[in-house]
């Protein structure tokens, strides 16, 4: 995604927080639901081809686009957002947005996200911990998402916000290789 995309993304997701927020709705709704369609638009090649194709109709679309929220149960504002979305052509910006409003309602709610990456399964007492670790680091609700990837060999790799916690053997590895390199 180009920068222009990037912030247009950030554009459209605060405007559709901020309408939420007017519109004294269940902000945390309708962020689920522009989530929800996000991830149908993203998995469904059939949808995204119809909603992208100039030579569909604009009618025909906005058909499609009505038919697709009233299944997903989306009230006035999450269409009306949608729906300008599709006229302006910014669909396929909808991951980010949806990923935006998602931290934008996480802010508003004081819970920050993490990731945790780990070679393999853990038990669930240490994601307990670690959450446990992580509230009592940044003072906030910690959302943890949790991830596998066996290239890490042991260890844990842990992303919040900005920051991250290489645990990892992969990672104290590398770090000896540099400073092998260095000596």
């Amino acid at each position: 995604m180009s920068k222009a995309d990037t912030a247009a993304a950030e554009r459209y997701a605060r405007a559709i927080f901020e309408l939420g927020l007017e519109g004294g709705g269940d902000v945390g709704e309708i962020v689920a639901k522009i989530e929800s369609f996000a991830a149908v638009y993203g998995s469904t090649p059939e949808l995204r081809s119809a909603l992208e194709n100039p030579r569909v109709l604009a009618s025909e679309r906005d058909a499609v686009l009505r038919a697709v929220a009233e299944r997903l149960g989306f009230g006035a504002l999450g269409l009306n957002a949608i729906r300008y979305l599709a006229r302006r052509r910014r669909l396929r910006a909808l991951p980010e947005i949806a990923e935006r409003l998602g931290r934008l309602s996480d802010e508003r709610r004081g819970v920050v996200r993490a990731t945790v990456t780990a070679a393999g399964p853990l038990p669930e007492s240490f994601y307990e911990r670690l959450t446990r670790e992580l509230e009592a680091l940044t003072g906030k609700s910690v959302s943890l998402e949790r991830r596998e990837d066996p290239s890490l060999i042991a260890g844990v790799v842990t992303r919040i916000g900005d920051r991250t916690i290489d645990g990892s053997l992969r990672g104290r590895l590398e770090q000896l290789g540099r400073q092998l390199q260095s000596s």
